[in-house]
Parts: C-alpha cells; sequence; structure tokens
C-alpha cells in the first residue's frame, strides 16, 4: 500500500453490467476503453476535488460515480458494479473500512482504496488487511493520484 492521495467524481450512478476483470498483473483490464469509479465521500466538495484530481492527473477518460457514504455505496455497487471505489474513512452511517469488510462478507470483488486523513500505521495495516490496494492522504496532489492509480489504471 502507497501513501499518497486524490481522486475524481461525476454523475450518481453507472448503468448496469459486470464488472471488467482484473489482468493477471493487478491492473484493471481497461480493453472497455473505460474505468468505472465510484467516489465516496459525506463531503460533495471533497467528491468534487477528488474527480477534478483524477481529470489533473490524467484519468479523466474515465465514468465516475459518487456515493455519499458507505451504505449509499453498497447500494450503488450492488447495482452498477464500479471497477474502482475511492473512498473516504470516516463517514456518517457507513464508513468506508465498514463498506470494505461488507464487501469483502458479500463476495464483492472490486479494487478499492482509501482518499482519506487517516495516516496512522494502525489505519493503514487495517486498510491493506482488508483488502485495500492504496491509501492516498489527504491533502493530496496529481502526482499522488499518479503514483496511486497508475498501477491499477495504467
Amino acid at each position: 500500500m502507497q501513501s499518497s492521495g486524490a481522486g475524481l467524481g461525476s454523475a450518481r450512478t453507472f448503468s448496469s453490467g459486470a464488472a471488467r476483470p482484473f489482468l493477471s498483473t493487478g491492473r484493471l483490464d481497461l480493453s472497455w476503453g473505460h474505468v468505472k469509479i465510484l467516489i465516496v465521500d459525506d463531503s460533495k466538495a471533497m467528491r468534487m476535488i477528488v474527480r477534478r484530481t483524477l481529470r489533473q492527473a490524467g484519468f479523466d477518460q474515465h465514468v465516475v460515480a459518487e456515493a455519499i457514504n458507505g451504505k449509499d455505496a453498497l447500494e450503488s455497487v450492488r447495482q452498477s458494479k464500479p471497477d474502482l471505489i475511492l473512498s473516504d474513512w470516516n463517514m456518517p452511517e457507513m464508513s468506508g473500512i465498514e463498506l470494505l469488510d461488507a464487501l469483502n462478507s458479500e463476495g464483492i470483488a472490486v479494487k478499492f482504496g482509501f482518499v482519506t486523513t487517516e495516516r496512522t500505521e494502525e489505519m493503514r495495516a487495517r486498510a491493506s488487511g482488508a483488502g485495500a490496494s492504496f491509501l492516498i492522504v489527504k491533502p493530496f496532489t496529481p502526482d499522488d493520484f499518479k503514483v496511486a492509480l497508475g498501477p491499477l489504471l495504467g
């Protein structure tokens, strides 16, 4: 797991369809031309900042949706099957780590990373242990997104 920053954001839901498989390298299969990214944060301003940073980092060709908390995100994931989730850690109703635990419990395989102020080694270990691919620390830069998302989105 790398300590970096950032994200993207946009429409509320994705069109339904199967999530793309991961390549043996751990990268997402981009043969369809774009990746469906779900940004999860209770702050509308932060979702907009993550969306903008995704564009600035060169990931603007992807389809982006948003959720206001983990509970909202879980419903969205069940319906629209995103390829990548960028989630805050601390949110009302269901936190980011509770969302990741719920996805794991339901057997939903999706690339997942945190965009959060949480930076302790304990939090990093908890995120990694639950299967998070990365943790981007706020405040972040487009370069932080390139470092964290580049290996996944190529």
